[in-house]
């Protein structure tokens, strides 16, 4: 039930909608982020706030207190210039405490299960607090910490790698929080790499300690996923023998792309397109290996000048 609403439009349209309890504010946000308002538009984008209570003064078309249906339209006198502060000035919203965002964990299984139809995938519980994955059976002739930091960021931002240098094909790889590291182990285990069928299992130790024989990622502008990046969840799957290529230069060629990544493997097929302004390409290889290869390798590689970033595809076929 919702007990108060607040709206803005100083940086597109926005709003502030208070419910009576959080499981009501989970359940809305499980079921609607992502969806589009409009047929082919207007696409949900729902975080959850750091505001603990919202304070309504009027009843109007920009804000209601459903549970006080005496307040007034407006305030007599008032100026029009809406009152939009800094750190919530909004109608004297009130926050209690800088808390960040508030219960990551349900914030994070909350946006996958809406990419996944309203439902987390098998096998993902979203209640996961371990954030270290221990992998295992790596290739260490071809392995490295940048290699596993391009492959494990697609499913959260990473804070540190550790080869284990007395064990040369195992390494520790520290995600951002528990569902990121569940979201990995789910999706990585079992995959190949380099010739080797990977095993990505939970760490009994809770982080990774800092040391000359740790990689730091924490401040890396390649990590994927930030506070409102929650959109990327949709994009977490299994390898494919899809991978889709974006941050490409505007005079790229389909020839430059099969070029910069035919080492890896077999490709297909390939397609060259334009979204937003800007130039994406999809590659089709032959086998999910060779696919995947592709992405650890070259993922934040340089393509006539510009830094490019890689995913895989869900898309079938091209």
């Amino acid at each position: 039930c919702v007990s108060h609403f607040l709206s803005r439009n100083n940086l597109g349209f926005q709003a502030l909608i208070q419910y009576q309890s959080r499981q009501s504010a989970v359940a809305a946000r499980t079921t609607l982020q992502g969806r589009n308002i409009y047929d082919g538009c207007c696409q949900l984008d729902i975080q959850f706030s750091n505001l603990d209570e919202l304070q309504v003064n009027y009843n109007n078309e920009r804000s209601r207190d459903f549970t006080n249906p005496n307040l007034p339209s407006e305030q007599k006198g008032r100026s029009s210039q809406s009152g939009y502060g800094d750190a919530g000035g909004m109608y004297g919203l009130q926050a209690t405490g800088a808390r960040g965002v508030a219960f990551p964990q349900m914030a994070n299984a909350a946006a996958i299960a809406a990419a996944f139809g309203g439902g987390l995938p098998p096998g993902i519980s979203g209640t996961n607090d371990r954030c270290t994955v221990l992998v295992s059976n790596l290739n260490p002739d071809r392995i490295d910490e940048d290699k596993l930091f391009n492959l494990f960021s697609i499913y959260g931002n990473i804070v540190r790698i550790k080869l284990l240098r007395n064990k040369p094909d195992h390494a520790l790889v520290q995600m951002g929080d528990g569902f990121q590291a569940e979201l990995a182990v789910h999706f990585l285990k079992g995959a190949m790499l380099f010739g080797k069928r990977l095993e990505v299992n939970f760490s009994k130790h809770p982080n990774i300690t800092q040391g000359a024989d740790t990689h730091e990622y924490m401040n890396s502008n390649l990590n994927r996923f930030n506070r409102n990046a929650a959109k990327n969840y949709r994009y977490c799957c299994s390898p494919t023998k899809m991978i889709h290529l974006s941050s490409l230069p505007q005079d790229v060629t389909e020839e430059e792309i099969v070029t910069h990544l035919e080492e890896h493997g077999t490709i297909v097929n390939t397609k060259l397109f334009e979204m937003t302004g800007k130039k994406q390409a999809l590659v089709l290889f032959e086998t999910e290996e060779q696919a995947t290869e592709a992405l650890v390798c070259k993922h934040a590689s340089s393509v006539g000048g510009s830094i490019i970033r890689i995913s895989f595809s869900q898309l079938q076929a091209i």
